[in-house]
């Protein structure tokens, strides 16, 4: 199986897209902030340096302090495959991420996107 290419890509480059699709639809940089690190465990402080640092997309996940244990919640579509279905970690914990954005964006309240 060929590695996917998000893999090798810098977390602090994707990051602004993340950043950018939830601006646009009136959410803040401090929400996204706040749905990454309930998904990963990170810090403000170390999701900080991650975003700088270079990190990888794959060892921002290998890496995470603690990923959330109810992210198992997250159910549906993301880019026409069933989350549940992907049999790969470290894809579906990106797809949890690209997931927990969307709903973000699309006005969803915090309560929902962080499982409570």
């Amino acid at each position: 199986m060929t590695r996917h290419r998000i893999y090798s890509m810098s977390f602090g480059g994707l990051y602004p897209a993340y950043v950018n699709k939830v601006e646009r639809k009136g959410r803040t940089a401090q929400e996204l902030d706040q749905v990454i690190e309930w998904l990963t465990g990170y810090s403000a402080s170390n999701l900080e340096a991650v975003k700088t640092d270079g990190t990888d997309v794959e060892g921002f996940f290998a890496n995470a302090p603690a990923l959330n244990p109810a992210r198992h919640l997250i159910k549906g579509k993301i880019c026409g495959v069933q989350i549940e279905e992907i049999e790969e970690e470290t894809m579906r914990e990106i797809r949890y991420l690209d997931k927990l954005v969307d709903e973000l964006a699309k006005g969803r309240a915090m309560e929902k996107i962080l499982r409570a």
